[in-house]
């Protein structure tokens, strides 16, 4: 595949890495492949984009539940901490954060389970993800949500295309303004695919795997 580099930030350890080609996610085509592993998996870089994140919610922001999409339990718990550290003024009442992921039935379905559900119903929810790019994943997540009675006040991510998503704000650290070319189509309405280019890998949440 082509060369890995990075877009860095003032902060070292807030980063995006990159790859450029022709990939495949289950949504889409796009010609990026955006490696956030070890942001959500690197203590120091899943604090470094904990902080990122809380910097989007001020004292005005009530945040009971943080639910965690894409693996980024890391973040979220980080998140949790710096929300209910001393020096940041939450409106939490009971001055602690619930952090949980959703359960994924067949079809894609996600539920939360009788124990868990009490962590969402009536209460303040904040979704966390790897990245918001088709939005598919996230407008599920809200929608769950909204069925078990929570009150949706954002997304942050890594990475999103999009400031909003099924009416919920998206603070993302990254956008596509970071990358200048980048591209996302339908796979039935790929150019590259058009034009014959070979696809490099299949990306997803978990990783890359090279065709």
């Amino acid at each position: 595949m082509a060369q890995e580099y990075k877009i860095r930030t003032k902060n070292p350890d807030v980063f995006l890495r990159v790859q450029k080609g022709h990939f495949a996610t289950m949504h889409s085509h796009t010609n990026y492949y955006i490696d956030v592993t070890t942001q959500k998996y690197r203590l120091s870089e899943a604090k470094a984009v904990a902080k990122e994140m809380v910097s989007a919610y001020r004292s005005n922001t009530i945040i009971d539940t943080i639910i965690c999409l894409d693996g980024t339990e890391v973040i979220g718990a980080l998140v949790a901490q710096e929300l209910t550290d001393e020096s940041f003024m939450n409106l939490n009442a009971h001055g602690t954060v619930y952090v949980l992921s959703p359960e994924f039935i067949g079809g894609g379905q996600m539920i939360f389970r009788d124990n868990t559900a009490p962590m969402i119903m009536n209460k303040h929810i904040l979704i966390i993800a790897a990245s918001v790019t088709t939005g598919k994943s996230a407008r599920a997540a809200i929608d769950a949500i909204k069925y078990y009675g929570g009150h949706m006040v954002g997304v942050s991510a890594i990475f999103a295309t999009e400031n909003e998503c099924a009416g919920v704000p998206v603070y993302s650290i990254f956008n596509p303004n970071d990358l200048g070319d980048y591209q996302s189509f339908r796979p039935h309405e790929c150019p590259m695919c058009v034009q014959g280019v070979r696809l490099e890998a299949l990306v997803n949440s978990y990783g890359c795997s090279r065709l």
